[in-house]
């Protein structure tokens, strides 16, 4: 029998407050958006319990810097140049352009790189097995999986003529997801709708033009910023009665309909063990770059209810995770 986890989500989770003195100091950058009280961000989150885990708990053994650059990727550069000049002992890095933005800062200082696309074929790392330099962390495995999301479209809505994929237009990796995706769509007579967002108030936009042009669901690429705006997203796709599916579990707990991807969140729970073996003498270059290789399926019961959809049993067998 397939293991399933049952998720009731929550947006209300407690705020963790930092102490001016600890004993392990790291910094950590990051594209997404701060989280407003009282509300956290998953992602962090799913570190916090990853180095509590181990020991360590902001506040009282440990100081963290955090650097969020709230969609812009240009902030990045800055942002890093500001971890280096405080000179942690280790700095954790999510996605391929924060990490770049620390590559260039610094040569000497750890770093941990969470979820990066390609950390060998963008030339952060040497090699996986033996990264070298200050660099290691964890990598996605490049896969497109726009197809797949897409079929599981089709399966929740057989009559599915028009999606719109939601892209973040400055990130060059979503364009290519786009062209996939018509590829794909084209194939099996679905015509795609392109909705853009680089900001918060843009998702609103994006999500009224595509029902507007008469889409029946929406594809959210992976994008550190698009990442980080789940509630926008959720809310954006019931006010709109679209169907929205994600690479992100946690979009699917803030409301959105489904997921299918990599678990981004458990790579920053993971990327602590990266941190501790660092704080207790490990050179990055000497651990091995991971790619975990799950693909989960999550989906949110209650949305499915309030879009009126009736989902079928063996889809709903087939999910790893059931938001209700």
């Amino acid at each position: 029998m397939r293991r399933r986890t049952f998720i009731t989500a929550s947006l209300a989770w407690p705020i963790t407050v930092r102490a001016e003195a600890s004993e392990s100091r790291i910094g950590f950058l990051t594209p997404r958006s701060r989280p407003q009280p009282p509300a956290r961000d998953a992602f962090t989150d799913a570190f916090l319990r990853g180095m509590s885990v181990l020991g360590y708990d902001e506040g009282r053994n440990l100081a963290i810097d955090w650097r969020y650059a709230d969609g812009d990727y240009q902030r990045l550069g800055p942002f890093a140049a500001g971890l280096v000049a405080a000179n942690p002992q280790v700095i954790v890095a999510y996605g391929t352009a924060a990490a770049r933005a620390l590559k260039a800062a610094t040569s000497t200082i750890p770093i941990v790189v969470v979820a990066a696309n390609d950390l060998l074929g963008s030339g952060i790392v040497q090699s996986l097995a033996r990264p070298g330099g200050n660099i290691t962390g964890l990598s996605l495995i490049d896969v497109d999986v726009s197809g797949k999301q897409l079929d599981l479209l089709r399966i929740v809505l057989p009559r599915l003529s028009r999606v719109a994929v939601l892209i973040n237009p400055g990130n060059g990796a979503n364009l290519l997801v786009q062209r996939q995706l018509e590829r794909s769509a084209s194939r099996l007579g679905i015509e795609v709708v392109p909705a853009d967002a680089e900001t918060s108030e843009e998702i609103d936009h994006a999500f009224e033009s595509a029902a507007q042009r008469g889409a029946g669901g929406v594809i959210v690429a992976a994008d550190d910023f698009l990442a980080g705006q789940g509630v926008q997203i959720a809310r954006a796709g019931l006010r709109q009665r679209l169907a929205t599916i994600s690479v992100y579990q946690d979009h699917v707990a803030a409301g959105c309909l489904m997921s299918y991807g990599q678990n981004v969140a458990d790579f920053h729970r993971q990327a602590a063990r990266y941190v501790d073996r660092i704080l207790k003498g490990a050179t990055p270059g000497d651990l091995p770059v991971e790619q975990p290789t799950k693909f989960e399926f999550t989906i949110n019961i209650k949305t499915a209810t309030v879009l009126g959809l009736d989902l079928p049993r063996a889809l709903l067998a087939s999910a790893d995770n059931l938001v209700e």
